[in-house]
């Protein structure tokens, strides 16, 4: 195949017809070989990138949506960046997108509501047609009614959007076990023979704190105990709101022998205040956390916690967009595992 001299210098950045040129093919064989596509042999896909690249050519992934009915280009949404839950999260995404040969937009809302349906406004801006937004939904239902309303015009309009996390939104969900994870580390610290406990619970206004408060209540009940006799402090979901709830929990209630924490984050800073105001931890004090990040058995002593598959959450969340609609939104629930590690013991007699 001869390879045709390059068009003339211009303004305007090179197109797909000019590669084709080029590269002595036809228009329809060079968009075969840049999209990977069957029905061109390496050697021709191979020569067709290679002029591509001398030319300055870079598809058009907005052109090739509308022309393919599929977006090369997926958003992701999480409430924080910097929290390791949806960074393993994000991870999921990521591999599966790298896998299939697309990229993703991410970018976060600071758990505000506005800034949710700002961004899915700015991804449907941008025509991307396939999103994920990840974190938790909000207990009262009219916070989320305008972004349910964007969602339900966005996948009406031939877009694709799946939640992590979520129970009301009006698309497929991944759904993380928290309310039976709560109950199944309610029971370990019970079975430890723990009975003066405290919590913090993040958000109250967080679905997520809602239902692993839940399970916590479920595992309170089911040993015949009072759930009103356990102090429940809220907090931010970081590493300083753990350590300031705690503060807290602890100035009122310094009797107490174990604390659980609604994620891990907010469970290293309890370790670190525990630590640092000299108190033992098992020995005098037992912290459990919840999600099981990579942090949680890097820190001393490490942390006994919820594990849930955030990972794989993030690649059903993909999958999800990836897949045809289904006639009613789908959920798909995960397991959860109880990982024990050192902090957490036996109450001291």
């Amino acid at each position: 195949m001869a390879e045709q001299p390059f068009p003339p210098p211009s303004s305007s950045p090179p197109r797909l017809i000019d590669v084709a040129r080029a590269a002595g093919v036809s228009l329809a064989t060079a968009s075969r070989a840049m999209t990977g596509s069957s029905g061109v042999s390496a050697e021709v896909a191979a020569q067709v990138q290679a002029v591509a690249t001398r030319v300055g050519y870079v598809p058009n992934s907005h052109a090739r949506a509308l022309a393919g009915g599929q977006a090369s280009m997926v958003g992701l949404i999480v409430h924080d960046v910097g929290d390791p839950y949806f960074g393993e999260i994000a991870r999921g995404v990521l591999r599966e997108t790298d896998s299939r040969g697309y990229l993703a937009l991410i970018s976060q809302t600071e758990r505000d509501p506005r800034a949710e349906l700002a961004r899915i406004r700015a991804l449907r801006a941008h025509r991307v047609t396939s999103i994920v937004l990840a974190g938790s939904g909000y207990v009262e239902a009219r916070t989320e009614h305008d972004l349910a309303a964007e969602l339900r015009s966005f996948t009406a309009a031939g877009g694709r959007a799946a939640v992590i996390g979520r129970h009301h939104l009006p698309v497929d969900a991944v759904l993380p076990d928290n309310a039976d994870g709560g109950a199944t580390l309610m029971r370990h610290l019970l079975e430890l023979g723990h009975r003066r406990l405290g919590v913090l619970a993040g958000p109250a206004n967080l679905t997520t704190v809602e239902d692993r408060l839940a399970g916590l209540r479920t595992a309170v009940a089911a040993a015949g105990l009072d759930w009103r006799a356990v102090p429940v402090v809220p907090g931010d979901f970081t590493r300083e709101g753990g350590a300031e709830a705690t503060a807290r929990l602890m100035r009122a209630h310094p009797e107490l022998t174990a604390v659980v924490a609604l994620n891990d984050p907010m469970a290293v800073g309890a370790l670190s205040w525990l630590l640092n105001s000299g108190r033992r931890v098992p020995e005098e004090i037992s912290v459990a956390g919840f999600d099981d990040v990579p942090v949680a058995r890097d820190v001393y002593p490490a942390l006994t916690t919820i594990r849930l598959p955030m990972l794989a959450m993030g690649r059903q969340a993909l999958e999800l967009v990836l897949q045809p609609p289904a006639a009613r939104p789908r959920r798909r629930r995960t397991r959860h595992e109880l990982v024990v590690r050192a902090s957490t013991a036996p109450p001291a007699p």
